[in-house]
């Protein structure tokens, strides 16, 4: 994982979401808490999984949050709070490389306030 001078790395949260109003939801949780510097919702898509032994396709909303490492178990938590589903998709992705002042933006967009 690449770390800027903070010495913070960064990750890509995808997140699934079963309308698009609770994506907004809990995109706008995430960033006013500064657990996460943005979140980008796209959709509708059509997610298919199995669940409860059955096939089940669904129309989804993602949620892609940018966070600095260091604020992942406490995003986790809040979308684990918030989130309608019984278990949601949360899934890190470390960032490996970027723009170091896009980077820089995440982390400070991302520390607790005073």
């Amino acid at each position: 994982m690449t770390h800027i001078e903070s010495g913070v790395g960064h990750v890509r949260v995808e997140v699934t979401a079963g309308s698009s109003e609770e994506a907004r939801a809990l995109a706008d949780a995430a960033v006013d808490a500064r657990l996460a510097a943005c979140a980008q919702i796209s959709g509708p898509i059509t997610s298919v999984y199995r669940w409860e032994g059955s096939i089940h396709a669904d129309e989804e909303w993602r949620i892609v949050f940018k966070t600095a490492d260091d604020r992942l178990a406490e995003l986790t938590a809040l979308l684990v709070d918030r989130h309608s589903y019984e278990v949601p998709e949360i899934v890190a992705v470390p960032v490996e490389g970027g723009n170091p002042e896009y980077l820089a933006w995440v982390t400070e967009s991302t520390r607790p306030r005073p």
